[in-house]
Parts: structure tokens; C-alpha cells; sequence
């Protein structure tokens, strides 16, 4: 099976369960099936990364490379849980679009002023928000306790099925942790020193995004397949580099990326007042002029576009592009060195391959 044709078939199985679960809701109440409609529509959207390397874990581990009922079922589960971390993420940024369409919470605030409903559309939005957050968190859990239940009758072997579920619960803990570090990062104010102003921005990328984004997928398909933990710890090493890298990527694109191909409006990473390394390096490689300019936009709602542009001339001045991207050759060079690794212990070639070409699309990209 290519990679576009399991891609597709993780799109159809995504489909297919939220259609049942929006059946589900409407037997509720037929006004309860927005909550099921707005993950219908975000579902449309998206690169399937974490399928897909969970796909890839699954056959590093000796698993079929065609579809299997366990494995389907733990696609979708990463679906919704992204699902989840990204409504609930739009919420605490304001963000006003995903994708390129309206995020949740604006979603419902239409719906809001559409049907004429009483009372504050802001906050009918948020809650709303929240609610189809929690449900497809809730989805996410149950297809991953389909997947285990799969998994055990395809192999049974006890420590690999373990390790998924802790996997599955880590991944949880870290990305709500995560979250709330880059909550607090911008309200917190600016480090001391550019060395712990790096860290605290690494923790961020680390628990919020690349651990569930990169290491936990190739490892929960691997585990599900019965990888033993030498395997399991191998995929986690190399995959961990490149979720690093593609979300210092993605810190890039929020500050000079092209909206159109992006989803995002420019600019939005420093009208929320993201701490990233990005703007770390900034800060602390610049003038005391600029570094001051710089500081007084983060956090400004109102940021024009051309404060933006000075934003970026004082990124690139300072040297801060340039560093972000020595750091992802670095972070690169480090997964390339841990696939030669896997490669040693015998892991197949089309694996291998499959994993670079998915590394080089997240990482060498320009959305």
C-alpha cells in the first residue's frame, strides 16, 4: 500500500466513525449534531502525520503494511485526539481560523447569530468549543480501547499491549502539561538569560506538540503490533528529532509563512505572545533597541501587518532565522542517526524510506 492510498483509507475510516458517532448525537437531540459537524468538518483537513507514522511503527514491528481492524482503530483515535488539542488550542489562543476555514468556537458563534439565540455569542462559542473538544476526546479513548482489544486478538503478547496503553496515557498528561506551560509562558514575561528562555521553549514544543505529533504515534503502532521495547525506544529516538524539528518549522511559518498555504493568519504567533525560540533568540540576540520593539509586540491583539514586517526584519537581523534553522539540521542529523540505527537492527528498507520521505514533507516545507 503507497502512503497517498493509506492516507486515504485512514480519511475513510475517520469519516465513517464520525458519521456513527453524529448519529449517536442526533438520537440525543437533532440540535446536539453541530458538536459531531464541526469535527466532521476539521476532519476534512490535515497532513494524517500521526497515522502515518503509526503506520510505519506497525510495520517496523512486522505488521501487514494493508490495513488491519487495530490499526484503523488507533488511526482514528490519533485523529480525534488531535481533534481535541486543536479545538481546545484555538479556544485558549483566540484563534480565528484553522485550516483555513473558522476554528470551532467561531464556528458556533455563528451558529449563534444564525439562529438568533439569546444571550453572549462569545461565550456560546468557547463552551461549545470546549464540549466538542471533550467529545472527541472521549471518541479518541474509545477507538483506542477498539484498537487494543484488536491488537489482542491479533498477537496477545501482554508487555507491548502495556506499554501502549501507557503510551496512549502519557501522551494525555503531557499535551494538557504542555499546554498550560504555553499558557503560562505568555503571561509569565521573558527569562533571564537566552539559555533558559530556549528551555522553556523547548519544553513547550516538546510536551505540547512533538511527543504526541511524532514519538508517541510510531510508537503506540508499534506497540499494537507487539514491537518489543528495544524497537519501541528506537522508532522513539528517532522520531522525537523530527517532531522538534517540525514544530520549530511551523514557529517559522506563524511569523513568515504565506496565510493562503499556511490557514493561519501571519503574524498570530506573536499577537498571542508566543514565547518560541524563535522569538527567544530574537530577544536576546538584538539590539537593546530592538529587542525592546520586539518585546512590546508580543501579546498585542491588534498587530498590523506592518508591525509584522518590522517583526520579521528584526528575526532576521538578529540572526534568529538562521539559528531556528541550524537547530533543525541539528535536530535532523540526530533522527538521521538514530534510523541508521534501526536500519542496523534490521529494520525493513521501505520502513526506512517511508519515515525519511515523511521527515523531509513535514520538515522541508513552506506550510
Amino acid at each position: 500500500m503507497r502512503t497517498s492510498d493509506f492516507i486515504a483509507h485512514v480519511t475513510a475510516c475517520v469519516a465513517a466513525r464520525l458519521s456513527s458517532h453524529r448519529s449517536e448525537v442526533a438520537a440525543i437531540a437533532p440540535e446536539a449534531a453541530p458538536l459531531a459537524d464541526s469535527l466532521e468538518a476539521m476532519a476534512r483537513g490535515g497532513k494524517r502525520l500521526r497515522p502515518v507514522l503509526a503506520w510505519l511503527g506497525w510495520r517496523a514491528a512486522g505488521g501487514d503494511a494493508a490495513s488491519h481492524p487495530a490499526l484503523d482503530s488507533l488511526c482514528v483515535s490519533l485523529e480525534l485526539f488531535q481533534a481535541a488539542a486543536l479545538v481546545h488550542d484555538d479556544v485558549i489562543d483566540r484563534s480565528d481560523t484553522r485550516r483555513g476555514l473558522p476554528s470551532t468556537h467561531r464556528r458556533f458563534e455563528t451558529l449563534h447569530r444564525d439562529e438568533r439565540l439569546a444571550g453572549d455569542e462569545g461565550h456560546f462559542g468557547t463552551a461549545a468549543a470546549i464540549l466538542t473538544g471533550d467529545l472527541a476526546l472521549s471518541w479518541a479513548g474509545e477507538s483506542f480501547a477498539g484498537a487494543l482489544v484488536e491488537a489482542t486478538t491479533l498477537h496477545g503478547a501482554e508487555e507491548p499491549l502495556h506499554a501502549a496503553r501507557r503510551s496512549f496515557q502519557q501522551m494525555h498528561t503531557q499535551v494538557i502539561s504542555g499546554q498550560y506551560l504555553d499558557v503560562l509562558a505568555e503571561v509569565a514575561g521573558p527569562a533571564p538569560d537566552e539559555a533558559q528562555a530556549i528551555d522553556r521553549a523547548r519544553r513547550v514544543v516538546r510536551y505540547k506538540a512533538a511527543r504526541y505529533s511524532t514519538e508517541h504515534p510510531v510508537v503506540l503502532g508499534s506497540a499494537l503490533a507487539g514491537a518489543p521495547e528495544a524497537l519501541r525506544s528506537g522508532l522513539a529516538a528517532a522520531a522525537l528529532p523530527v517532531g522538534e524539528a517540525f514544530q520549530l518549522r511551523d514557529d517559522l511559518l506563524g511569523v513568515f509563512g504565506d496565510p493562503e498555504t499556511t490557514g493561519k493568519p501571519v503574524g498570530d504567533d506573536l499577537r498571542e505572545g508566543k514565547r518560541t525560540e524563535l522569538v527567544a533568540y530574537g530577544l536576546f540576540r538584538s539590539s537593546a533597541d530592538d529587542a525592546a520593539e520586539l518585546e512590546t509586540m508580543l501579546g498585542d491583539p491588534e498587530l498590523s501587518a506592518d508591525a509584522v514586517a518590522r517583526a520579521r526584519e528584526i528575526l532576521t537581523g538578529s540572526g534568529a532565522v538562521a539559528e531556528v534553522e541550524r537547530t533543525i539540521d541539528g535536530l535532523l542529523e540526530t533522527s538521521a542517526a538514530e534510523v541508521a540505527r534501526l536500519r542496523g537492527a534490521g529494520v525493513a528498507e521501505d520502513v526506512l524510506d517511508d519515515f525519511q520521505e515523511v521527515s523531509d514533507r513535514l520538515v522541508r516545507r513552506n506550510r
